[in-house]
C-alpha cells in the first residue's frame, strides 16, 4: 500500500496555526521585542546528554573549518550572541530538530518560540509567558488561571518529601507501584520520574502551573543562587497547561567559565554512555566573555501549545505533514 500523501492535520487546525503565529508576532510587536532569524546549521551542537542532534556533512569549501554541521535543537546560542553584541530584546519563531524523538507526542522537527528579556529574572518572565499562552487559548474560547509553586514546595505538599534532601531510596519509594528499571538512573532521573508519573498527571486542565527554582543539579543554562532556606537552586521555571509541559525558562547564566565547565560535564556524561559529543560552542563562550547582559529567556513548544488548544494528544493532528508523511 502506498503511503498516505494527504495532510495529517485538518485545514481548520492549519488555519489556527496561522492565527497563532500572527498572534505571537503581534504580542511581541506590542512589547517592542524584535523578531530575528538565526542559522539552522552551525559548527557546534547541543552538548546536553539528554538531547540528540542531527548532523550533516558539508561538501563545499570550508577554508579549513570542520565539514560537519549540526542542525539546531534550539536557537538559544545564536540568540545569546545577539544579546552579547547589544541587540536587545528579541525572539525567534522557527523550526528546530532533535534526533530520535518520533512518536505520538514527538516529531523530529518541530516549531519552537524562544525569546529574551533584558533586566528580567525568571520569575518575572513567568508572567509574560503565561499572558502569551492565555492569549493563545483565547483564540479557541478558552482560559486558564496561573499558579506559581516552588519545586521544593510542590514535592513537599504532594509527596511529603523534600526533593533537595530526601535520600535516593525515599525518591524511589515515592513512585509507589510504578515499575521502573533502576539500572543507570541518577538522582535527577528519579526526581524527573516523580514529576512525570506522580505530579504532572494531577495538574488541573484549566490551570497554568509555573514550577520555579529547580535543584541546582538541574541548572542547564540557568544561574544558581540560594533559595529562602539557603539551599542553592537553579533559577529556572517550567510552565505546564494541565499536565502538558509547554515552556522552559531561565535567569540566564552569564559566566563563560562556568558555562564552559557545564559543557565539559555534559561531554563527560556522554562519554560515559558511549555517546558522541558535538563540538562545544566556542562562539557562545566568547560572546559571554565579551560581556553578557542580565536577562531571562524562555523556549515554548508551539506544537504542544496547539495540541492543548485543540485538545489532542497526537502531534500529527497539528502538523501539515508529520514524520511518517514528510
Amino acid at each position: 500500500m502506498l503511503p498516505d500523501w494527504r495532510p495529517a492535520a485538518s485545514f481548520d487546525v492549519l488555519r489556527l496555526r496561522a492565527a497563532l503565529n500572527a498572534r505571537i508576532r503581534a504580542f511581541f510587536a506590542e512589547r517592542d521585542v524584535t523578531e530575528v532569524e538565526t542559522p539552522l546549521m552551525s559548527l557546534a551542537g547541543n552538548t546536553d546528554p539528554n538531547v540528540a542532534s542531527f548532523s550533516t556533512p558539508f561538501s563545499g569549501r570550508t577554508d579549513g573549518a570542520p565539514r560537519t554541521r549540526w542542525l539546531r535543537t534550539s536557537p538559544e546560542f545564536p540568540l545569546k550572541r545577539l544579546l552579547a553584541a547589544g541587540f536587545g530584546d528579541c525572539y525567534e519563531l522557527g523550526r528546530v530538530f532533535r534526533d530520535g524523538e518520533a512518536g505520538v507526542r514527538h516529531n523530529p522537527e518541530f516549531t519552537m518560540l524562544e525569546w529574551y528579556r533584558l533586566g528580567w529574572d525568571h520569575k518575572r518572565l513567568v508572567d509574560e509567558t503565561a499572558e502569551l499562552i492565555m492569549q493563545a487559548l483565547a483564540l479557541v474560547g478558552r482560559g486558564a488561571t496561573l499558579q506559581r509553586v516552588r519545586y521544593r514546595d510542590l514535592y513537599r505538599a504532594a509527596l511529603g518529601l523534600d526533593p533537595m534532601t530526601a535520600t535516593d531510596e525515599a525518591l524511589r519509594e515515592a513512585l509507589g507501584d510504578a515499575v521502573i528499571d533502576p539500572a543507570g538512573l541518577s538522582r535527577d532521573d528519579w526526581l524527573d520520574l516523580l514529576m512525570t508519573h506522580r505530579l504532572q498527571p494531577g495538574f488541573p486542565a484549566d490551570r497554568l502551573t509555573a514550577v520555579v527554582d529547580y535543584p541546582a543539579s538541574q541548572c542547564a543554562l540557568a544561574r544558581i543562587a540560594p533559595d529562602a532556606e539557603g539551599t542553592p537552586v537553579a533559577q529556572r521555571f517550567e510552565l505546564y497547561l494541565g499536565p502538558l509541559e509547554l515552556a522552559n525558562g531561565y535567569h540566564e547564566l552569564a559566566d563563560p567559565v562556568e558555562q564552559g565547565a557545564r559543557f565539559d560535564r555534559d561531554c563527560a556524561v556522554r562519554d560515559s554512555r558511549g555517546d558522541a559529543a558535538p563540538a562545544r560552542d566556542d562562539h557562545l563562550l566568547n560572546a559571554l566573555a565579551s560581556g553578557f547582559p542580565d536577562c531571562a529567556g524562555v523556549a515554548l513548544g508551539v506544537d504542544r501549545l496547539l495540541m492543548a488548544m485543540v485538545g489532542t494528544d497526537r502531534i500529527a493532528d497539528v502538523l501539515a505533514f508529520d514524520f511518517a508523511r514528510a
